[in-house]
């Protein structure tokens, strides 16, 4: 390695690239934040030159910087990968892992999962949250979270694992799919989802008279399609699997979200998570074409 720098030079710069500011990283770093900020700024003067634009909201790395956090995270990996290699000589992991995901995710994707997971993990223990809000994982309300959402916190670090299509659906006892969808009754989300990509799209695509039911989750939305109370967008891996639901439209690009694998930073290497991010983002891999709705219902 240069002498220019060393490793822990790049574990400062992806602390703070990862963190998006000094106490993020001082706290993952177990140091202050203005040996954070002493440290940075020895080591942008011994490079000459700037590391990270600094602003009122974080830091952004520059792309010296961004050059320099990848190669921290290669180191990272590069060092987990040896324990793991090593990890053949040690126990096997073991304890508590709380994991939080919505109820849509556990039930139709997850579960599995999990059962398979435990099989080769016997020593590790589950403890699953289902929630459609984010929790603080921050503050160890959980340790991993499998989340649908377009920005995920930047307290956090993970990567984004798959695209969830959502398409339009109507019951199977509709005689044909209608010209005019304007015409039909709809079923919406509401509550805390009407926020959400699909309730904004009924909302555009139906009259307030048509909407004759909301709910407040997915699966009870997909139950009040396949009830024939009327027609709505829905993830197409949940509905592609219920044969009372059709197809109406292709997937809607629009309507699509991202699903992130996402852990603290300060755990996300304990062999217990570490174990289980590895058999979600392989698991989860090999249900990309199902997720993105590219297999035919």
């Amino acid at each position: 390695m240069p002498d220019t720098f060393s490793s822990d030079d790049l574990k400062l710069v992806l602390a703070v690239s990862e963190g998006g500011g000094l106490g993020a990283a001082a706290r993952r770093l177990g140091v202050d934040g203005s040996t954070v900020f002493r440290r940075l700024g020895t080591l942008e003067a011994r490079l000459g030159t700037t590391l990270f634009e600094r602003s009122r909201t974080g830091y952004v790395p520059t792309p010296a910087g961004e050059d320099m956090a990848a190669l921290g995270a290669r180191f990272e990996d590069e060092i987990a990968a040896l324990s793991r290699r090593l990890a053949g000589h040690a126990p096997a992991p073991e304890g508590d892992v709380r994991v939080t995901t919505n109820d849509t995710l556990l039930q139709h994707l997850l579960t599995p999962i999990f059962a398979r997971f435990r099989e080769t993990h016997p020593k590790i223990r589950l403890d699953i949250v289902v929630s459609n809000s984010a929790l603080n994982l921050a503050r160890r309300d959980a340790d991993v979270a499998i989340r649908v959402t377009p920005s995920p916190p930047e307290t956090l670090v993970g990567r984004r694992i798959a695209t969830v299509a959502w398409a339009l659906y109507g019951w199977a006892g509709l005689a044909a799919p209608p010209a005019d969808f304007s015409g039909q009754d709809w079923v919406a989300l509401g509550g805390g989802m009407e926020a959400v990509p699909a309730a904004r799209f009924v909302r555009r695509q139906a009259s307030a008279e048509r909407i004759v039911y909301r709910v407040d989750t997915v699966l009870a939305l997909a139950d009040a399609v396949e009830a024939g109370i009327g027609i709505g967008p829905l993830p197409c891996y949940v509905a592609d699997r219920r044969p009372g639901l059709v197809r109406l439209l292709p997937p809607d690009p629009d309507l699509a979200g991202s699903m992130w694998l996402l852990a603290h930073p300060d755990l996300r290497h304990t062999p217990r998570v570490r174990a289980l991010l590895d058999v979600l983002g392989e698991a989860i891999g090999r249900e990309r074409a199902r997720l993105a709705g590219e297999v035919a219902p």
